[in-house]
């Protein structure tokens, strides 16, 4: 090796990281926290990751999965649920259609076009290279792919008339200040019941992700 030409030895280098890359890509996209390191830079793995993280690759394999995630907050839970789960699903199916909704349509918007950044990276295309957003349905809260998939941002209250969804995340329903109040805590379960869960495709599976505030919420 040490006495080949330089080219020849750029080549070997060069199909060798090739061959690394295509082994990571092939691993992120299975496993969950591999895809989250490759794209979440800073990130610090715990062991409610790990076990969150086994969750989510059991949804990605069962249609139909129904999922609670009980936290405190700063425990990266919506980073996890609204951020790099919706990015990683789609990734694998890219007709997927999701319903991403939390207590305020401005959040969920946010969280919508974090998932769309995320998606336009390298880091993301390099794990997911075949995956394209349409270009005339690119906005923050409501975008599509190429291949058929849908993403729709709502704020709990808010209507999903004519939408579906094989993937619905709700990601605290509650703000702090509902936990107070009977009244909101009935009137986000009378909207659960009536609006999003009635908007699952068959096989639409449901992730739930939240702080518990009373007894009386969501999760309850």
């Amino acid at each position: 090796m040490f006495n080949a030409p330089e080219e020849v030895i750029r080549e070997v280098l060069a199909l060798e990281q090739a061959k690394k890359n295509l082994g990571i890509r092939a691993k992120a996209q299975e496993d969950f926290m591999t895809f989250v390191k490759h794209v979440y830079e800073g990130f610090i793995e715990g062991d409610h990751h790990k076990k969150v993280a086994q969750k989510f690759e059991k949804l990605a394999k069962n249609p139909g999965s129904r999922i609670i995630v009980n936290m405190p907050p700063r425990h990266t839970k919506s980073e996890f649920a609204s951020y790099l789960l919706p990015a990683w699903l789609i990734g694998k199916n890219p007709a997927l259609k999701i319903i991403q909704t939390t207590h305020t349509a401005e959040l969920a918007v946010r969280f919508g076009r974090k998932v769309r950044n995320l998606m336009e990276l390298e880091e993301y295309k390099a794990i997911f290279p075949d995956v394209e957003l349409r270009f005339d349905s690119k906005a923050a809260g409501r975008w599509e792919t190429e291949q058929g998939g849908e993403y729709y941002a709502a704020g709990v209250g808010g209507a999903i008339t004519g939408r579906g969804a094989d993937l619905l995340i709700i990601d605290d329903p509650h703000s702090e200040q509902d936990a107070l109040s009977e009244s909101a805590l009935e009137n986000a379960y009378e909207w659960y019941t009536s609006g999003p869960r009635q908007r699952l495709q068959p096989g639409g599976s449901i992730v739930i992700v939240m702080t518990r505030w009373s007894l009386k919420d969501l999760t309850g």
